[in-house]
């Protein structure tokens, strides 16, 4: 089934660095992961763990930020390697979205393929963001979609996001999976006329 995201709606943690890459993201000793399922426990691992123990001013491991959806971020956000194993951390830990001031392009892509929204904004507005989390860590954001805008305690800034990934999210056709499985009986009828598919 399709799933259409209009908007995503929830606390921030903020991470404004710039130039955060995959291997930040997602270290390389674990895409020997066979699955993905436990991938979100080791999102910025050598970050957020010195010989296996918390670092406790990281943001992903202070209190404040638990249950975040939205991260705000800096300037060309999932640089490097273009491993999907990154916005696949990202997402199995919680996050929805991320405002950055901008994205490498392929990371952005493997994003938007998981539902994962990545919209950017100026870094003076990365600023304001960031301060407004760090200030009060319960703030409630909206990113609306539809509107190009998030929205936060009275105040409204404008987003960017390329408009045919805008449009796949509020179409429900960013998830290629459900749009294929969607056209299941012409796949059958397919089938049904190749005999090299034709198994006895």
């Amino acid at each position: 089934m399709e799933t259409i995201i209009k908007s995503i709606k929830g606390r921030a943690v903020p991470k404004p660095e710039n130039g955060q890459n995959t291997d930040d993201i997602l270290p390389a000793k674990f895409l020997k992961e066979i699955t993905f399922s436990n991938i979100g426990n080791y999102l910025y691992y050598y970050e957020r763990f010195r010989d296996e123990t918390p670092v406790p001013d990281h943001p992903f491991n202070k209190q404040e930020y638990k249950g975040a959806k939205i991260l705000i971020a800096g300037a060309n956000y999932g640089c490097g390697s273009s491993r999907e194993h990154a916005p696949q951390a990202l997402a199995r830990y919680g996050i929805e979205a991320i405002v950055a001031e901008s994205f490498a392009e392929i990371f952005a892509g493997n994003c938007a393929s998981l539902g994962v929204v990545g919209v950017a904004v100026s870094d003076d507005d990365i600023i304001r963001l960031t301060q407004q989390v760090r200030q009060a860590p319960e703030t409630e954001f909206d990113i609306d979609l539809e509107k190009k805008s998030i929205s936060f305690d009275g105040e409204t800034i404008d987003f960017e996001l390329p408009e045919g990934r805008r449009q796949a999210f509020l179409k429900g056709s960013w998830d290629a999976l459900a749009v294929l499985q969607k056209k299941d009986d012409k796949i059958q009828e397919v089938e049904s006329r190749l005999s090299y598919l034709q198994f006895k």
